[in-house]
């Protein structure tokens, strides 16, 4: 699902705000994978005059994502697996994988069936784990930027409250 979402140059997310707007030189998502829960993050850099055309396209795309096509979830498992040896090409890159085993309780075939694993990943899993993991009413929205020209956009959005902090993460009132 994040594959196409935004872990690829050709996922949604940057082909939308790159390639379809030009909003952006690249954007893209991640799971921050931790023994709980962690965190889902989608990003880009963007000029703060598009910033609320941008984060208005993300919340498009990040909605969109419970209907793939069997054609993206074919390209999807193919980048996966094309680029799966390159995650061994160090003695680092194999002890961060042996660490993960260890660290997530992973059985000890893992990475021996990780293939064969992506490769029985459905449309239904897709949708089930997007709509599981991507509620867009319960995310919180972080946009750095230049409030006097990024907040009147994002209030517009009314994607919720705008709260304005400060480089501290302290509340500003102005």
């Amino acid at each position: 699902m994040n594959t196409i979402l935004g872990a690829s140059f050709t996922s949604r997310l940057n082909s939308n705000l790159r390639e379809q707007h030009g909003y952006s030189y690249g954007a893209g998502s991640r799971f921050n994978f931790m023994p709980i829960t962690g965190a889902f993050m989608a990003f880009s850099d963007v000029h703060a005059e598009v910033t609320d055309k941008a984060l208005n396209e993300f919340m498009k795309e990040l909605r969109a994502i419970t209907t793939v096509t069997d054609e993206e979830l074919r390209r999807a498992k193919n980048y996966v697996a094309l680029s799966y040896p390159s995650e061994f090409q160090s003695v680092g890159a194999i002890a961060a994988a042996l660490a993960e085993v260890v660290i997530y309780n992973l059985p000890d075939d893992y990475y021996e069936k990780y293939l064969q694993n992506i490769n029985a990943v459905s449309l239904e899993d897709v949708r089930r784990v997007a709509s599981r993991y991507l509620n867009t009413e319960r995310m919180a929205v972080v946009v750095v930027g230049d409030k006097k020209t990024v907040r009147e956009g994002l209030a517009r959005l009314n994607f919720g409250e705008v709260v304005l902090a400060d480089t501290e993460g302290n509340r500003i009132t102005q």
